[in-house]
């Protein structure tokens, strides 16, 4: 009996609830965030034999997550061998070439996240590295006997960890924090000073290490090449890296004092650097052009390890791409493509030529790894499956290879998916996904709430979503679209938005929505509107351009652009759309919609996480009062110690709970 099942079980056992009984399905709850296991970063074992992968799950006792190591045959049949089982995650696992080992990153025994080695051979794993700051990313040398590994700098104000048993002393009072960089604030890092990352060279049997970058920069995406004398990484090493996006791929010899050289000299953002088999090339991604901003799309190219011009691959495709990898024989460079609302396993060939679609159809590619012999597994999720690991055959037919969730989900009645699309005022096509109740009565209309996406430059698609899931299985009508601002759909539909927030996209998601109302789906007198990050953005737009909602959820938000400049960490994004705040200032108020408050009667709901950095929590705040000031119906959440993303699963379920106990306030009254 698998543990998942046995599980399943127990847990029916203690509810009071019989077996046959327990396997009757039912809907989808808040709280079923708890069973859901997120599966991750797939890798191939060196005798293809084998899948390592993350499992990651939130512990409902200790209030945090988790994640642990897993590895499933990568051949028919065959159990799934559980490799790591600590109160601390352990994540990134990589084979040694020579198949002997498994490194991993965690911070088990450590305040700080180390390389920690498995030997296939048995036993318990072993820290192998004792850096005085964090590890960050790793990448194995051809011959297994050195590792690559990402180290910030250390932080000189940070006491020294204390050894275990020994008695530390009172804490102290916290150094002020001075700033002298123009980029001085990220999310989830905070005040931003000169700690910086780069890339050691270690050693695995002298356990020792070298420093092979430095200097004021962020170095990252380390890569070996095939003979094991250089290494490829990418950086900004412009003369003031927190002034632009111009990151390189740049090549060092792997040894102490030797020098980087640039490979790609592009203004855009260059990265995520890939060998070829024979290491005359590298593939790598090219950003969009500097002056489409996030618009831009991107594009692979190769470019001689020697240097030399740069060859374009999949310009013409004008869709993003992502995770250039070369075939074992060099032929072709796989790689993730958006394209319309999905995400597919694509390659090129290197030399150039047609670009073929390896996985497609309506699911997610959100991972993929490539063995020693060709073999080819995805990590991929669909709208009734979340993210489960498969091996792909090469006329891309997909065997299951990871089971993680299927026995949970066995018990749980879905929502089904409907995509259809619809015309916005001016013609264009929208896409639009459409989740109904799983009982919903036939030929009645239903209280709708349209969720919006996040980005603006991203898109929906047809994977898993249990925010969907909770919503329709409380007798909503989900209606999801792709306005224009989404990615997948081409350069000029994306751009058009550029400085011009809340119009376009507005028409394109209230087209969505009066087409479900046509359909004689959604109830027009019951309709709510909510979404996070930029979908918390549009709403606001939504709510001071027309009153047809009755309630609205605004997660996340910018409002007043004014108050954001330099306390969020999008000083150059702002610069670039929008111009300096003291030179523009009629479009920075044109744009916000915190000056047209007055016009929004809709009840609003605000959440947001206090630690906040990409979009800081007085966003919320000022809508907040705004709306009390104007005696509106409203309520602030604050998720304390939470930034961009809600992380602390009890929140995670509250966010959830809350969603609905609000839709169910003014559209089922």
């Amino acid at each position: 009996m698998s543990k998942t099942l046995a599980f399943a079980l127990s847990f029916a056992v203690a509810a009071g609830i019989a077996p046959d009984m327990a396997a009757e399905p039912r809907l989808f709850r808040a709280d079923d965030l708890y069973e859901l296991r997120t599966v991750g970063d797939p890798q191939i074992s060196p005798d293809g034999q084998w899948v390592a992968y993350t499992v990651e799950r939130l512990d409902r006792e200790e209030d945090r997550l988790d994640k642990d190591l897993y590895m499933a045959p990568l051949g028919a049949g065959g159990e799934a061998v559980r490799l790591t089982a600590t109160p601390k995650s352990e994540s990134g696992p990589r084979w040694s070439p020579d198949g002997r080992w498994l490194a991993f990153l965690s911070s088990r025994d450590s305040k700080k996240t180390q390389v920690w080695l498995l030997d296939r051979r048995g036993g318990e794993a072993v820290r192998l590295t004792d850096f005085k700051a964090d590890a960050a990313d790793l990448a194995w040398s051809p011959d297994s006997t050195r590792l690559a590994v990402v180290v910030s700098d250390v932080d000189p104000d940070e006491p020294e960890e204390k050894a275990e048993g020994e008695a530390g002393d009172k804490e102290k009072t916290p150094k002020p924090i001075v700033i002298r960089r123009r980029q001085f604030k990220r999310d989830g890092e905070g005040y931003l000073r000169e700690i910086r990352s780069h890339i050691y060279v270690f050693d695995v049997q002298a356990k020792t290490s070298v420093q092979i970058t430095g200097g004021p920069y962020d170095d990252s995406e380390p890569a070996w090449s095939p003979d094991g004398g250089w290494i490829a990484f990418t950086s900004n090493r412009t003369e003031d890296p927190d002034a632009n996006e111009n990151t390189d791929v740049f090549v060092v010899e792997a040894r102490a004092g030797a020098t980087p050289r640039a490979v790609t000299t592009t203004p855009s953002t260059d990265g995520s650097p890939a060998w070829s088999p024979d290491g005359k090339s590298i593939a790598y991604l090219v950003g969009g052009d500097t002056a489409d901003f996030w618009y831009g799309v991107s594009h692979i190219a190769v470019v001689p390890a020697e240097g030399g011009p740069s060859r374009p691959l999949t310009r013409s495709l004008d869709r993003n791409v992502y995770d250039p990898s070369f075939s074992p024989d060099g032929r072709f460079v796989y790689f993730r493509l958006e394209d319309g609302g999905r995400e597919h396993l694509a390659r090129v060939p290197a030399a150039g030529g047609a670009v073929e679609r390896v996985v497609a159809g309506e699911r997610v590619i959100e991972a993929f790894d490539i063995g020693p012999k060709g073999e080819v597994v995805v990590l991929e999720t669909s709208f009734h499956q979340p993210s489960e690991v498969s091996a792909a055959a090469p006329d891309g037919t997909l065997r299951r290879l990871t089971r993680v969730n299927d026995a949970f989900l066995a018990g749980l009645q879905l929502a089904p998916l409907r995509r259809f699309q619809a015309k916005s005022a001016d013609g264009t096509p929208i896409d639009v996904f459409l989740t109904l109740p799983p009982d919903a009565p036939a030929g009645q209309r239903l209280p709708a709430v349209l969720r919006i996406h996040g980005g603006p430059v991203s898109q929906f698609t047809p994977e898993f979503r249990p925010e969907w899931q909770v919503l329709a299985a409380n007798g909503y009508a989900v209606i999801a679209a792709n306005p224009r601002g989404s990615s997948g759909y081409g350069l000029a539909f994306s751009r058009v938005l550029f400085a011009d927030w809340g119009n376009k996209d507005f028409e394109d998601v209230m087209a969505a929505v009066d087409a479900v109302i046509t359909m004689g789906i959604a109830d027009p007198d019951r309709l709510g509107v909510g979404g996070w990050s930029y979908g918390g953005m549009l709403t606001n737009y939504v709510s001071v351009k027309t009153n047809r909602f009755k309630a609205a959820i605004s997660g996340a938000s910018e409002t007043n652009y004014l108050a954001n400049y330099g306390t969020d960490h999008y000083q150059l994004a702002w610069e670039t759309e929008l111009g300096l705040p003291w030179r523009n200032a009629d479009l920075w108020i044109r744009l916000s919609p915190f000056f047209q408050v007055e016009k929004n009667t809709t009840p609003t709901l605000y959440l947001c996480g206090a630690d906040d950095v990409n979009v800081p929590c007085l966003n919320s705040e000022q809508l907040y009062q705004a709306m009390r000031r104007l005696d509106r119906e409203t309520e602030l959440v604050i998720y304390p110690g939470q930034t961009h993303s809600i992380r602390t699963p009890s929140y995670q379920v509250d966010r959830f709970a809350r969603y609905v106990a609000w839709y169910d306030k003014y559209l089922k009254r």
